[in-house]
């Protein structure tokens, strides 16, 4: 009831939940090139391209993009497998210029704004929530569920972008969950020349090596803070067992700090958003210190996975660019769940918050 009381009472807004996101099957048992004909199932073809069009047109302009054109396919011999045959498969669906889909895969990783959430309950069970903010209203009929196949089983699962080889958000079974934060990066293409010429890591794709790689919790921290990548980054990571959460603020190089949970001094939970934790959130965002102030109301006996959704779903953690909402815990994988967000709306209904948590 005090959260709700909260919610009703303080805030009065939620942002409105509308749909679940489609899963599909990638079958890491398959050739690269091969692996994401399933979204072809799923979507129009034409309506791939244009949407990828309109990514690419947003973040990067149209001069910098034909003239990078060049420039990319020189470079597309440096991108590592799996992911040069995936991105080349790709452009065989879009019926794309392959330096489209690379730039495609860039212009994700530099765009993204972010909110993350690490808690404990009472029992020692790990919660970890996540709202994916972008500027590209079309990504909303793009996310999909992605459930990463190997010999027959669930390897790992996430959720991303029809035509985007990377992960932001997943999970590893009964081992750990991740989720990535934009941090004050680099521009667009130094971020390209990192990836390529220093033979550092895109962001994204490190959260698939180590879902797919990591054994458990602290393999998984131990990967996401040392291994090179082409931008500063937040990686907030939740286990299995009491105490396993954290938040990993990068610099490219390696980790600038480690934030973890520390239940001695009653910090049950970790929120990030955009910006250093040691440092004030701006007077203009106060996405952090809205969802500090929700957790607090909420409690730690009171913390699951449907009060961290609630909790997600406060004005302005949740807002007009909130792409998606994801709330999982490694040690139940199934119950791993992500919302298509819509619109943030003021709630009129007494007594509850306005959201739907069977979709």
């Amino acid at each position: 009831m005090k959260v709700h009381m909260f919610l009703r009472v303080i805030w009065m807004t939620v942002c409105a939940a509308n749909f679940s996101p489609p899963v599909v099957k990638i079958s890491l048992d398959d050739p690269a090139e091969k692996r994401w004909e399933p979204l072809l199932k799923l979507f129009d073809k034409e309506f791939l391209k244009k949407a990828a069009a309109e990514v690419i047109d947003t973040t990067i302009p149209k001069w910098v993009h034909h003239a990078i054109i060049p420039v990319v396919r020189a470079l597309e011999k440096y991108v590592p497998q799996p992911y040069a045959g995936e991105i080349k498969g790709m452009a065989s669906y879009f019926e794309s210029d392959i330096s489209d889909i690379v730039l495609l895969n860039f212009a994700y990783e530099v765009s993204a704004f972010c909110s993350s959430i690490v808690a404990q309950d009472t029992k020692g069970n790990i919660y970890h929530g996540r709202n994916l903010d972008y500027h590209f209203n079309v990504l909303r009929n793009l996310t999909v569920d992605i459930l990463f196949m190997k010999n027959g089983e669930v390897a790992y699962r996430g959720t991303s972008f029809a035509g985007y080889v990377g992960l932001w958000t997943g999970q590893s079974a009964n081992k750990f969950t991740v989720s990535g934060d934009e941090r004050d990066k680099g521009q667009w293409w130094e971020n390209v020349i990192a990836a390529f010429l220093l033979k550092s890591s895109p962001v994204s794709w490190l959260v698939r090596e180590t879902l797919e790689n990591a054994i458990d919790f602290q393999d998984a921290v131990m990967r996401l803070a040392k291994v090179p990548i082409i931008a500063d980054l937040y990686y907030i990571v939740g286990g299995v067992q009491p105490g396993e959460g954290v938040v990993i603020t990068r610099d490219r190089s390696g980790p600038a700090d480690i934030w973890p949970l520390d239940l001695v001094k009653g910090a049950w939970y970790r929120v990030e958003t955009n910006y250093d934790h040691w440092q004030p959130a701006p007077k203009q965002d106060d996405r952090r210190d809205v969802a500090i102030k929700a957790l607090n109301a909420t409690g730690q006996n009171n913390i699951n996975m449907r009060s961290l959704y609630e909790i997600l779903s406060v004005i302005p953690v949740c807002n007009s660019i909130t792409i998606y909402t994801t709330v999982m815990t490694a040690g139940l994988p199934e119950e791993y769940r992500t919302i298509v967000r819509e619109t943030c709306t003021k709630s009129i209904r007494k007594g509850a918050v306005s959201f739907n948590w069977n979709l």
